[in-house]
């Protein structure tokens, strides 16, 4: 099935040469080394070119069976490992219909009829990033199922909320982790967008300007399940806007997973102490025995990185490219590729990994002793009794000092004490000053209070199930 003549006959673009490819060339110019895990999407992209070109009398009905006969051999032989894949095909569109006319004969050099490599190539690179999305999708969904079930059962959990990553308010852990399925709620909406514009149909544009065959390019888009078709040919075979919008919302899912891996990082450290991560996902060390390091978490945040890359590839590979097709293009593919892998692995991993993870409410309840969390509610007390929040500000502020100076939390400092800052202070205060008559009191919908938090659990699951 290889053919390694030194001819530049054993090319299908070879008749006006007269020298074959240099070897050198022939290395550094093929792609099916990476471009042959879109052999799937060809040929579901042939089969349904071939079958419009027999629909519309462009090829013969023996044709097409010869050409549908031949590409179930062909995908039989890929399935089982038995293709060989030829550098000298140099991508994974030759080296199909190469096998293909050597099984069925002249029937598979028809198939190229009215299309061109450049227009089959967009077309390939659509049906993957398709897929591909619809897993990602499906990934996410996995992810935010077995988040959800966590934050479900720490909704009443207490944790410190932090700015600066230092301690401002209660909240619950539910809670916090119900800001992550936000973050990943928006991801699967860009990638529901972002599918939008991947699914057009590219094929029929040809080279850059059409074809003169009378073919149906609507027939072939609904085939294979295309929502339209490319209206500017040149256009079709050069836009890589989807692809690049895709590793724009890659990059954005993996800035979300790189922030919830920073927190679990963090919390994983002794100091905080927040979280358990299963054993599975963390490694120890060769030489410090007592190490358990949340290698995952660690390792996401510099794949994180690596996507960023590929979006800043592809930016740079489109910025100098005049219409149409350019070999530049070769180029989109190996980014776009590891982009998808990427982002598939750590969904993937981070779906069960946060199913391991077990909180440790404890140690959230003393970090939470220690940060003078409910101040903010001893103000907003005050101004409910009256007194501007500026000046309720201020006198909280002074309650703080006190009480950092006594080594004490709020809650421990006696009334009279706490009169001494606001005559409006009273004994009720204290119900104010607890964790939970805080998260209780944020009651509103996107509120903190556990009420509040299973609701907005019962919601995601909702979006969940209909989605």
């Amino acid at each position: 099935m290889t053919d390694t003549h030194n001819s530049p006959t054993q090319y299908t673009w070879a008749g006006r040469f007269t020298e074959p490819m240099s070897e050198l060339v022939k290395r550094y110019t093929a792609s099916v080394n990476f471009d042959q895990r879109m052999w799937r999407q060809d040929i579901r992209g042939s089969l349904a070119h071939a079958r419009m070109l027999a629909r519309q009398g462009i090829i013969a009905a023996a044709d097409l069976a010869d050409i549908e006969r031949g590409m179930a051999q062909v995908v039989a032989e890929i399935e089982s490992g038995d293709f060989v894949w030829s550098l000298d095909l140099e991508d994974v569109h030759l080296n199909i219909e190469k096998r293909l006319t050597t099984l069925v004969g002249d029937a598979g050099k028809r198939l190229h009829t009215g299309r061109s490599r450049n227009d089959q190539v967009a077309t390939d690179i659509r049906l993957y990033l398709r897929d591909a999305i619809d897993d990602i999708l499906t990934l996410i969904k996995a992810f935010q199922t077995n988040l959800l079930d966590l934050a479900e059962r720490e909704a009443a959990t207490p944790m410190p909320g932090c700015t600066h990553l230092q301690v401002a308010q209660p909240v619950t852990f539910g809670h916090h982790l119900l800001a992550w399925f936000e973050m990943t709620r928006r991801d699967g909406e860009r990638f529901v967008d972002v599918r939008k514009r991947v699914n057009v149909l590219p094929l029929g544009a040809a080279a850059l300007a059409g074809t003169t065959y009378p073919i149906d390019r609507e027939f072939v888009a609904a085939e294979l399940g295309f929502a339209g078709v490319c209206e500017n040919s040149l256009d079709a075979v050069s836009d890589r806007d989807f692809a690049i919008e895709f590793c724009a919302a890659a990059s954005l899912l993996m800035m979300h997973f790189s922030r919830m891996s920073e927190e679990l990082v963090l919390w994983m450290n002794p100091r905080f102490g927040f979280v358990r991560i299963a054993d599975r996902f963390c490694t120890g060390s060769s030489i410090m025995p007592q190490k358990k390091n949340p290698d995952v978490p660690e390792l996401a945040r510099g794949k994180t990185g690596r996507v960023y890359g590929h979006l800043m590839s592809l930016l740079t590979l489109m910025k100098g490219q005049p219409l149409a097709y350019n070999k530049d293009n070769q180029e989109d593919k190996e980014p776009l590729f590891d982009a998808v892998d990427t982002v598939t692995d750590t969904l993937r991993i981070f779906a069960e990994m946060i199913a391991g993870v077990s909180a440790r409410p404890e140690n959230m309840r003393d970090a939470l002793r220690q940060g003078f969390a409910t101040a903010t509610d001893l103000a907003d007390y005050l101004t409910r009794k009256g007194l501007p929040f500026r000046d309720a500000h201020e006198a909280v502020g002074l309650a703080v000092k006190r009480a950092e100076e006594r080594g004490v939390d709020l809650p421990q400092l006696p009334l009279a004490e706490l009169q001494t800052f606001s005559p409006m202070i009273e004994e009720d205060v204290f119900t104010v000053l607890t964790v939970e008559g805080s998260l209780a009191s944020r009651k509103h919908i996107g509120g903190t209070a556990p009420e509040q938090v299973r609701a907005a659990i019962t919601r995601a699951r909702q979006r969940l199930a209909t989605a």
